[in-house]
């Protein structure tokens, strides 16, 4: 089975998740976007094309099943590709975990677009130093300690009793929050060493550690999710 992604070329952002697994797992893929331009992914915005809707980006095409929703392309994904263990309640457990990350992610969004996504950062940058320092002194430390708890009832190296895609999505949101809130981060990793030990880790699995190096993992920037804004970082 060779699966297409179909996520913004050039953007950091949910589609990230998705690539991890699918790199992780050595999965037949193909990144549709970024072979055949944006324009690619306007059929299905549009309803042009055979299958289920998708909202928005990310969705996967696998055979004649469409999948949007990362938690639900995940869901979809991990099984097949072996990143969770048999069985509902594994699974469960890991689509539950993975939601929350998706609600931490939404969070993380708002920070720089409190307002209106349709609005440019510009136009909301006050709203947006508001919304940012709730985030990091309240919302942040809870979802963090959250995941730290998760991994030491797991063990202490996963967020369930073996490796799966949710130590990935893990990773990708520690890599994420280092580079929008450096200097918050920095405080804030002394007292969570599960995730911060997780995330190095899930950097030198092999298959992760090639991906990281080539050309097909973009850096963080400011088109995606995770938004380095130097005045909504915590210089305390």
């Amino acid at each position: 089975m060779r699966y297409q992604l179909y996520y913004w070329s050039g953007i950091q952002g949910r589609g990230e998740f998705v690539r991890l697994a699918l790199e992780d797992a050595a999965a037949d893929y193909v990144d549709v976007a970024r072979v055949r331009g944006d324009d690619a992914l306007v059929p299905f915005l549009q309803g042009a094309h055979a299958g289920e809707l998708p909202f928005a980006p990310p969705f996967l095409k696998a055979g004649r099943t469409v999948v949007a929703q990362t938690a639900a392309i995940l869901l979809y994904l991990a099984p097949r590709l072996k990143l969770v263990s048999a069985g509902p309640a594994a699974q469960l457990h890991a689509h539950q975990l993975q939601l929350t990350i998706a609600d931490l992610v939404a969070e993380v969004h708002d920070t720089h677009h409190p307002i209106a996504s349709r609005l440019y950062y510009e136009d909301q940058r006050a709203a947006a130093m508001q919304r940012a320092q709730d985030f990091r002194r309240h919302r942040l430390p809870r979802y963090l300690d959250y995941f730290e708890q998760v991994l030491m009832r797991g063990g202490g190296r996963h967020a369930l009793p073996r490796h799966s895609y949710v130590d990935l999505s893990l990773f990708q949101v520690m890599g994420g929050l280092d580079y929008a809130f450096p200097h918050a981060m920095r405080r804030l990793r002394r007292q969570r060493p599960h995730l911060c030990a997780l995330a190095g880790r899930v950097a030198e699995r092999p298959r992760i550690a090639a991906y990281l190096a080539s050309p097909r993992r973009l850096a963080f920037n400011e088109d995606g999710i995770f938004r380095h804004y130097p005045e909504l970082d915590d210089r305390r």
